[in-house]
C-alpha cells in the first residue's frame, strides 16, 4: 500500500485489486471531515480533499482498516437479462463450453462494482466465473448499443449508452444504467453488488 500526494489537494491510494472495495467503504464509512470525494479505480483510490484543509492525511489515510463486504451491504442491483447477444456463440466456443452453461455461468456469479469508466454509468463488474474469462476482441466495433450486456477480462459490464466497443457481446437488457435526470444518474455505484436475472 502507497500513499501519494496527487496535487494541492488530494491524495492517491495505490493497493492491490481485492483491496480496493473494502478500503473504499472504511473511507467512506469514516466520513472524515475535508474529505470531499472518494474516487475508487482498478488498484487505486483517489481521496480529493478540501482544498483549504492543510491537516497531512497520509498517515490516517496509512492507518485506516479496510471495512468487510458485510459492513454497510446495500441492496443487491438485479439486471433483467436476455441472452440472445451476437458473440454468446463465439464465447462458448472460445471457452470450451455450451451456449447454455455460458448463460448459466454468467447468470449464477455475484457480481461487485469495482469502478466506474470509459462513460458515464459504464460500471466495471468484478465475479465473473473463470470459465468465462477471455481477451477483449481483437477488433472493437465502432458502435455497441446501450444496454448491451458484456464480458472481457475478469469483469462483466452493460454498455450504459452507444459507444465504440472491444467487449464480447452475449446479451441485452432495458435497465437504464445512466439517467442525467436521476439522482445519482448511474444505477450501479462502486462497491454496489448486481445480480444478472435472465428474463
Amino acid at each position: 500500500m502507497r500513499v501519494l500526494p496527487y496535487g494541492p489537494a488530494a491524495w492517491l491510494v495505490e493497493l492491490d485489486e481485492d483491496e480496493v472495495a473494502p478500503y473504499t467503504r472504511a473511507l467512506r464509512g469514516a466520513n472524515r471531515p475535508g474529505v470531499r470525494e472518494i474516487v475508487p479505480g482498478a488498484r487505486t483510490v483517489l481521496v480529493r480533499t478540501d482544498p483549504a484543509a492543510t491537516e497531512d492525511l497520509r498517515p490516517w489515510l496509512l492507518e485506516l482498516p479496510p471495512l468487510p463486504a458485510s459492513a454497510g451491504a446495500e441492496l443487491t442491483i438485479e439486471i433483467p437479462v436476455r441472452y440472445d447477444g451476437p458473440d454468446l456463440a463465439e464465447v462458448a466456443a472460445s471457452t470450451g463450453l455450451t451456449v447454455d452453461d455460458v448463460i448459466d455461468r454468467h447468470r449464477a456469479a455475484t457480481y461487485t462494482c469495482a469502478f466506474c469508466g470509459f462513460s458515464p454509468g459504464f460500471a466495471y463488474l468484478r465475479g465473473l466465473d473463470d470459465g468465462l474469462v477471455l481477451p477483449r476482441r481483437p477488433t472493437p466495433r465502432t458502435r455497441v448499443p446501450a444496454g448491451v450486456v458484456a464480458i472481457a477480462d475478469r469483469y462483466s459490464a452493460v454498455y450504459p449508452s452507444p459507444s465504440p466497443g472491444g467487449w464480447h457481446l452475449i446479451g441485452h437488457t432495458d435497465a437504464s444504467l445512466w439517467d442525467p435526470r436521476r439522482e445519482p444518474p448511474a444505477l450501479i455505484q462502486p462497491g454496489a453488488t448486481v445480480r444478472f436475472v435472465p428474463r
